[in-house]
C-alpha cells in the first residue's frame, strides 16, 4: 500500500503529542455529545432528526432535485446507501421520487413541501441550540470555530476520498 507524506510522518513531529491526545479525546467526546443532543433536540424530541435524513434533506434543499447517483457522489457515499437512506424519507412524504424529464427510466429525488417544512423546523431547533451553546461567545469566536470546524471536516472528507481512491486502485490491480 502506498503511503502519503502524512501517513509516513511520525506523529511526534506534527506537534505536541499531549495536544494531539487532547484533540482526539475532545473530538470523541464531541461526537458522543452531538449524537446525544441530536436524539433529544432542544428538549423536544419532535425537533430531532436522524443524521442521515438531515444530511440528505439538506443536500436536496441546497442543490435541488437530482438522481441517486448524483446525490451519492455529492455526499461522498455509495448509491446503495443513498437508496437505503432515502426509502423511509419517501415513505414518510419528506422526499418525492419523480421520473427524469429526459429519461423516464431514471428517478429524480426532490424535497417535498412537507420535507421542506420539516427540514426548516429542525434547522430552527438546531440554530436555537447553537445560539444557546455559544451565547457567551464573541461573534469572532463563533466565526473562528465555524472556520476551523469546516476546515477539519474538509480534511476528513479529503482523507476519506483518498482512502476510497486507494482502495479502488488496489481492487483494480488485484483483478
Amino acid at each position: 500500500m502506498p503511503t502519503t507524506p502524512e501517513m509516513s510522518m511520525d506523529m511526534t513531529t506534527v506537534g505536541d503529542t499531549g495536544l494531539l491526545d487532547t484533540l482526539q479525546h475532545e473530538v470523541a467526546v464531541f461526537a458522543r455529545r452531538a449524537e446525544q443532543t441530536r436524539l433529544g433536540g432542544v428538549g423536544q424530541v419532535r425537533n430531532s432528526m436522524d443524521r442521515a435524513a438531515y444530511l440528505l434533506l439538506n443536500r436536496l434543499d441546497k442543490e435541488g432535485p437530482m438522481g441517486v447517483k448524483a446525490l451519492a457522489a455529492s455526499m461522498g457515499i455509495d448509491s446503495s446507501t443513498v437508496t437505503r437512506q432515502v426509502a423511509p424519507l419517501v415513505d414518510t412524504g419528506l422526499v418525492k421520487r419523480t421520473s427524469h424529464p429526459e429519461d423516464g427510466r431514471a428517478v429524480v429525488l426532490q424535497l417535498s413541501p412537507r420535507g421542506q417544512a420539516r427540514l426548516e423546523e429542525v434547522r430552527a431547533s438546531r440554530r436555537q441550540l447553537m445560539a444557546e451553546l455559544t451565547h457567551d461567545w464573541e461573534p469572532a469566536e463563533r466565526e473562528a470555530f465555524c472556520t476551523l470546524l469546516t476546515r477539519f471536516n474538509q480534511a476528513l472528507s479529503a482523507r476519506q476520498a483518498g482512502h476510497a481512491a486507494t482502495a479502488g486502485a488496489e481492487q483494480g490491480t488485484a483483478s
